[in-house]
């Protein structure tokens, strides 16, 4: 009768060990989630593709709400179960506030749901956070003020940027910026110096993300001379040179 019980006591220790060994999370009301992530580098509006460094898979860091933060995606993807339940996964690649050429961030968020014992794969599309600025000027205005011309942008942290001849776009915080700078009149027929202009400032009604803002400084020279300020090709303001510009002319 003992060697009956031992054998039992065996069978059973047995049978609880197995238990343990396939006792899976899924069997725990979880289901397996894979995240994967796209990155974008088309603009709104023009839908032109930006040319930027673009950040590897690596690169992201990974949130999902209610659950927790990871380094990367691979790190969740190693451990990847979740209870039932609905859900929602932010990716970061870069930082916002580190401003300039070529600092494009990316930003991608989407929701998903979870159920027992099934398997969900979830594909985030990252796009550009950042708001994109270009400044130009036009032949008109580089003939009108043939004695040179500085500009400026300045970005609502108060990063300063020249762009004078600017050939690509600064990436910068989707929340205000500033275009001022001076320009130098043509020289009056007597032989004096050209005047130096003080350009007034212009500042957008509103910034956005993935977003590219060309700003274009003209100057019209029918009747009176005129610079115009334009926003991706829409008159934002004008101003008479002679009147609003030219304060201390000499």
């Amino acid at each position: 009768m003992k060697k009956f019980f031992t054998i039992a006591s065996l069978v059973a220790l047995t049978l609880s060990a197995c238990s343990k060994e396939v006792h899976k999370p899924e069997q725990e009301g979880k289901g397996q989630v894979t995240i994967g992530c796209v990155v974008e580098t088309n603009v709104v509006d023009t839908r032109a593709n930006v040319s930027c460094t673009t950040p590897a898979a690596e690169d992201f860091t990974l949130e999902i709400e209610g659950v927790g933060s990871y380094a990367t995606i691979a790190e969740f993807n190693a451990d990847n179960y979740l209870h039932h339940g609905n859900y929602k996964a932010r990716v970061v690649a870069g930082d916002i506030n580190d401003e300039g050429y070529d600092k494009a961030t990316f930003v991608g968020v989407e929701e998903f749901s979870v159920e027992a014992r099934k398997s969900v794969d979830v594909e985030i599309t990252a796009t550009i956070a950042n708001a994109l600025v270009m400044v130009e000027t036009t032949d008109n205005f580089e003939r009108y003020f043939e004695g040179g011309h500085n500009l400026t942008l300045t970005t609502a942290a108060g990063n300063e940027f020249d762009v004078t001849a600017q050939t690509e776009p600064i990436f910068v915080a989707p929340t205000s910026f500033t275009i001022g700078g001076t320009a130098i009149k043509q020289p009056n027929q007597s032989g004096g110096e050209g005047v130096v202009v003080t350009l007034p400032n212009y500042v957008p009604e509103s910034v956005a993300p993935q977003t590219l803002y060309t700003v274009k400084l003209d100057v019209e020279t029918a009747g009176s001379a005129t610079l115009t300020i334009t926003l991706n090709e829409t008159l934002a303001e004008s101003f008479e040179i002679e009147q609003e510009l030219n304060d201390n002319a000499q």
